[in-house]
């Protein structure tokens, strides 16, 4: 416990250590004590409390008591969401406000005064072990419920509710159906204790195969916050009145916005002009985002809760409200937009010469999709004019002196805009190109799934999307603003919320070479590793078969990218400092750069509060794990649109690519669409199979029959559940694993050594 002080205000992480330290609940009364405050001082106290509970760093506990956000309090209320067979039970803190996942508590009971079931509450007194927490139960509180998402069926007479989730394989009696019909997709209570749990319906969604759903079952799954509190939607409605007032006029600037077709938000804009010395000077302007929602608003409680947008194919989950995000904020052709503009001079060679940051107005002139100026480029100097909707095509249209007197464009691209704005921007892409190649960053060109729908929401297609020069060259002029803006703030000694991403751990890197010893290629581990280096051993592969799977390997081998306030490089871009500045409309981080800007160039209201510094560290792993959840839940969903897709082909032939294997199967991927299927061992053959791990393969005992990595081969499907996003393939009848009678098979597993183990990994057809 801090010793007493003079009358003072302590600092934030002054009073972070005594709540975390202090034998007993800290409330207001025992930080003031320990600190040695009276009259005014605990005035100043209280509000500086309130400050650290609206800035995520700690939270209040029962009786006004506060903790640490991400800690439990030490008397708190409990709810139980496992039981096992022993009648061990399992909690989590009924209230939970940090965004890491809630710790499960093991509840100690000195005296079964009644057995524990899932839904139960309990006050409980915690006590810390180590990284870890038990709970000692003081009173046993009414009933509230755990909530599973699924789907009514009916076998016999009985209800059961079928969860979403693929790796959930546990169906629960339904108790009390309520208004649910067979095949509704419903939201549960479940209660009970093994092996006798039960749910009742709680609400009811819908139509789990409706066009909506597939991105509603993620919302819920994942616990997204799709909807705005009134106080936040009001503040949106506000703030967007707000006067631009005086800014850098840009507005004259034939500056365009090149996002994809079916783009909802629209952050950055780029401008190019050649400087007369064989140089460049470029604009990326970025939707001023920070001029509107300022720190400590709602909107910014809010945006930092969501940490980011999050995008499915019919839908947004947007981190503002859309007054904001779509309008206001979203830089669209033919509206004067506020905008913070970063101003660059970018050398022959492609080198960042200098850079400056203005809060500016612009008018786009045009919003391009991406396929529409690649063509307009490609068309070599005969590019199609502007298609006007409702005025049909205008040969010949001019620019105007301010494009805000142009109407909103759709479609083909006209010359005098191409002339203007896209052969600027190509040239000076291409010195930008010549540095990124110099500098030899990381990489892996690997498809991204695009899932087209039509006007009712129904899949019309799931393909991978092309990789244009037009995506290439908007890249590269982000990565040039992000770079400079974080070079910038490291000029003005102001806080960085960084764009970190590490070199491969050791770990990985062996693995790699074992995996890539599999394929005859060598890879040293005591080299200094560089993007470079994974270049290199896709260049040794060329275009051969293993091309794809090597790639994806590399992939995996990478760290996880995340945010943080220590300047640790990007090793993906091989940089040494990198931020992200572009997209404040869809990311939390990026706001803070922008912050940190404006307090930097003294550029008005809206800047990095003082003090905030301290709070980077926290507020990067909240952002990066909501990323991480973001990223899961559109990839969920993905899978479950690919499922949908592929299930009028059940029982066909599926030309299907390997991607994992293990000892009791493989799973498969269908080329050109994606979502995984698994393949299990006691359905490959009459056969021992044994499992090499250094190789990664499965081997026929008698047939030599392999299964590895890579390996192109037709599946037969045999399920796809759109509900799940599953799939589940057999071999097709006349291979070694088409219909067997039944029989006992094994898998042995070979260890690295060529030695098979004791343990046999052992299955029955059927079971």
């Amino acid at each position: 416990m801090p010793k007493k002080r003079p009358a003072g205000l302590p600092s934030r992480k002054q009073i972070l250590d005594f709540i975390a330290t202090s034998d007993q609940p800290a409330g207001k009364r025992e930080i003031a004590r320990a600190f040695g405050l009276s009259g005014a001082d605990k005035i100043q106290l209280k509000a500086l409390l309130k400050d650290m509970a609206d800035e995520g760093l700690i939270d209040h506990s029962r009786g006004r008591a506060f903790h640490q956000m991400g800690g439990v309090p030490k008397v708190t209320v409990l709810r139980v969401v496992e039981v096992d067979d022993s009648g061990t039970a399992r909690a989590v803190p009924e209230q939970w406000h940090a965004e890491t996942a809630p710790p499960k508590i093991r509840i100690v009971e000195r005296e079964r005064k009644g057995a524990l079931g899932i839904g139960d509450r309990v006050l409980s007194r915690t006590e810390q072990k180590g990284d870890s927490y038990i709970a000692h139960p003081m009173k046993k509180l009414a009933k509230s419920a755990e909530l599973a998402l699924g789907v009514v069926r009916k076998e016999g007479e009985r209800f059961w509710l079928s969860p979403v989730d693929k790796r959930e394989r546990r169906e629960l009696f339904i108790s009390d159906l309520k208004d649910a019909e067979i095949g509704d997709l419903v939201l549960c209570e479940v209660s009970g204790r093994p092996p006798r749990v039960s749910a009742r319906v709680d609400a009811v969604l819908g139509d789990p195969f409706a066009p909506r759903s597939f991105s509603l079952i993620a919302i819920h799954k994942h616990g997204l916050r799709h909807e705005f509190a009134q106080e936040a939607i009001d503040e949106a409605h506000r703030v967007a009145k707000t006067p631009l007032g005086e800014r850098e006029d840009l507005t004259h600037l034939p500056i365009v916005a090149i996002d994809p077709a079916d783009a909802r938000d629209h952050d950055d804009a780029i401008w190019a002009e050649a400087d007369g010395e064989g140089g460049w000077n470029a604009i990326v302007a970025i939707a001023d985002v920070s001029f509107y929602v300022r720190p400590g608003s709602e909107l910014d409680r809010e945006a930092r809760a969501r940490g980011n947008s999050v995008y499915f194919p019919d839908r947004v989950v947007p981190m503002l409200p859309e007054e904001l995000s779509a309008d206001i904020c979203s830089l669209k052709a033919g509206k004067v937009r506020a905008a913070m503009a970063c101003h660059l001079k970018i050398a022959k060679d492609g080198e960042l010469k200098s850079w400056r940051f203005t809060r500016a107005k612009i008018c786009v002139a045009a919003n391009i999709a991406y396929e529409d100026a690649q063509a307009a480029m490609d068309a070599a100097g005969e590019p199609q004019p502007f298609s006007i909707e409702g005025r049909g095509s205008s040969e010949g249209i001019e620019l105007a002196s301010s494009p805000c007197s142009m109407p909103e464009i759709e479609g083909p691209v006209s010359r005098e805009l191409v002339e203007e704005a896209l052969k600027p921007l190509w040239g000076c892409w291409r010195a930008l190109l010549a540095a990124r190649n110099k500098r030899g960053p990381l990489e892996l060109d690997l498809p991204e799934r695009v899932v087209q729908l039509d006007e009712k929401g129904r899949i019309t297609s799931v393909a991978p999307r092309d990789r244009l020069d037009a995506h290439r060259l908007v890249e590269d002029y982000m990565i040039a603003a992000n770079v400079a803006a974080a070079r910038a703030l490291e000029a003005k000694k102001t806080p960085v919320m960084y764009r970190v991403h590490e070199p491969p751990s050791r770990e990985k890197l062996v693995a790699l070479k074992d995996y890539l010893k599999t394929f005859g290629i060598e890879f040293a581990l005591g080299q200094v590793v560089k993007p470079s280096t994974f270049t290199r051993v896709i260049e040794r592969v060329g275009d051969g078969d293993g091309r794809e799977e090597i790639m994806e390997q590399l992939l995996r081998t990478q760290m996880q990218a995340r945010y943080g306030p220590e300047r640790l490089g990007h090793f993906g871009l091989a940089l040494a400092t990198y931020a992200h500045f572009t997209s404040p409309i869809r990311r939390y981080a990026d706001l803070l750069v922008h912050r940190g800007l404006v307090k930097a160039y003294g550029l008005g209201e809206g800047g990095l509060p003082q003090g905030d510094e301290e709070r980077f560290e926290q507020i990067g792993e909240q952002i990066s794990m909501l990323e991480r959840r973001a990223m899961e839940a559109e990839r969920d969903t993905i899978d479950r649109y690919v499922a949908a897709y592929l299930a009028d082909r059940v029982g066909q032939l599926v030309d299907c690519r390997i991607t994992g294997v293990q000892p009791f199967g493989f799973f498969a991927t269908v080329l050109d669409l994606g979502g995984d299927g698994l393949v299990l061992a006691k359905d490959l053959g009459n056969e021992y199979f044994r499992f090499d791990e250094g190789a990664k393969v499965l081997v026929g005992d008698e047939t030599g029959e392999t299964y590895r990595i890579g390996q192109k081969l037709q599946l037969r499907l045999a399920e796809a559940n759109p509900v799940s996003g599953s799939l589940r393939f057999e071999l097709p009848e006349g291979s070694y694993g088409g219909p067997q009678p039944a029989r006992r098979d094994r898998v042995r597993t070979t260890s690295r050594r060529g030695r098979p183990p004791n343990i046999r990994h052992q299955s029955r057809k059927g079971r």
